[in-house]
């Protein structure tokens, strides 16, 4: 994508933890709390004897006199460097993937007599919560009705290229512009009708409420596509290749595919999110129409 000139959204709650070590520049800061957490142990078994009293009085001094003992115990990090790097070239662009669906939006959702609110981004490392409970990197990407918030760790677009095959910034735009598709949901109210329909079926028919959450999901990656449309059309913000980069990435995660993959064969009634032919077809739909109305998944 074509963003290097672009802003980045403030829309961003960013929880991701420190790496250790202290602040730079002429204030040299305190620890963090994640270097705090990863000496405790240390800490801990030498206040438990006088000689350790007295070591911790000798760093203390050394620290105050302008050198920081903890180098000590973390002189191997450097590989942690490079990747927090790498993970903040990643917020960078996801940040202003962020401010690119905020741009499309507020002109779009217009047109159809909607004033567009965007939803927060959280960046988190591992767990963090959320008005939906506990958010963990191992449930990856996903939108909290609830707080209107899209939560992300950014670790996701290192498996989405790895174990699925599908690298590339696009790619990562995608899954983001799928997200805030669920808040495009969310404020027409599709995310409550659909709520209180699975809830008068009394949590007693998971096939249909299966069934239900596939139109859902289908749904965003088509406002997904219409994202992308107006990203192209009017910002010109999208390269040759990147479109390709999105149907290789919704192809990829399809039920049918991720299912082979897990268990070697398919179950439709355990799907979720969709075929990957499918999640392909409406993001498509989307792209090429540029149209909410296009996007319609539960006829």
């Amino acid at each position: 994508m074509r963003l290097d000139d672009e802003r980045e959204s403030s829309n961003v709650d960013d929880r991701r933890g420190s790496s250790g070590g202290f602040a730079g520049g002429f204030g040299r800061g305190v620890p963090s709390i994640g270097t705090i957490m990863f000496i405790w142990p240390l800490i801990r078994g030498l206040l438990k004897t006088k000689f350790g009293w007295a070591l911790i009085a000798i760093g203390a001094v050394a620290y105050f006199s302008g050198f920081n003992p903890l180098s000590l115990v973390t002189q191997g990090s450097t590989s942690h460097t490079s990747s927090s790097k790498q993970d903040e070239k990643s917020a960078i662009f996801i940040k202003k993937v962020l401010a690119s669906t905020e741009d499309v939006w507020s002109q779009v959702l217009p047109k159809y007599g909607i004033k567009y609110r965007a939803p927060q981004m959280v960046l988190f490392n591992g767990r963090t919560t959320s008005g939906c409970g506990i958010a963990s990197a191992n449930m990856g990407p996903f939108y909290c009705p609830a707080d209107q918030k899209v939560y992300l760790d950014l670790s996701f677009f290192n498996e989405l290229a790895s174990r699925h095959n599908s690298p590339g910034d696009f790619a990562q735009a995608y899954v983001l512009a799928h997200e805030v598709g669920h808040h495009i949901q969310n404020m027409l109210g599709t995310l409550n009708k659909v709520q209180r329909l699975k809830q008068s079926w009394g949590g007693q028919n998971t096939v249909k409420s299966n069934a239900l959450q596939v139109r859902v999901e289908l749904q965003a990656d088509c406002y997904a596509g219409v994202w992308g449309h107006y990203a192209q059309t009017k910002f010109h913000q999208l390269e040759p290749g990147d479109v390709e980069e999105a149907i290789q990435a919704a192809g990829s995660i399809g039920d049918d595919t991720l299912q082979k993959e897990a268990q070697g064969y398919v179950t439709p009634e355990n799907f979720t999110h969709g075929t990957s032919k499918q999640r392909v077809e409406w993001f498509l739909r989307g792209f090429k129409t540029g149209n909410l109305k296009a996007c319609n998944t539960f006829k």
